[in-house]
């Protein structure tokens, strides 16, 4: 029997909400050091997938590098209601770049 992955998203009410009607767990949280431990709780489960707002990714660098390279669970920088930081799409040009070897973008 197939294991059922989930995705979660985390960051501001206001950001995370509008995912829970696409079936997403939503978590909203009002500080780095609550998402911290969010990420560091799904982690443990059959969560395969986290959206995580830019806004609180750019003061945890050290729990993002943590998972950079694990299989899951993915973390994945989105932007929040704030608009983009730009951060997010300059972890994916990273990891293409690790990936691939080259600048593809």
């Amino acid at each position: 029997m197939a294991t059922t992955y989930r995705i979660a998203v985390i960051g501001d009410w206001e950001s995370v909400m509008g995912f829970r009607a696409l079936g997403l767990d939503a978590y909203p949280v009002t500080s780095v050091e609550e998402a911290k431990e969010k990420i560091r709780e799904l982690a443990k489960s059959d969560c395969a997938v986290i959206y995580l707002t830019e806004t609180l990714g750019k003061d945890m660098e050290d729990v993002l590098s943590r998972y950079k390279d694990e299989l899951t669970p993915a973390i994945i920088l989105i932007p929040g209601r704030e608009g983009s930081l730009g951060i997010g799409k300059d972890n994916i040009q990273k990891a293409i770049e690790r990936a691939v070897g080259a600048d593809i973008l």
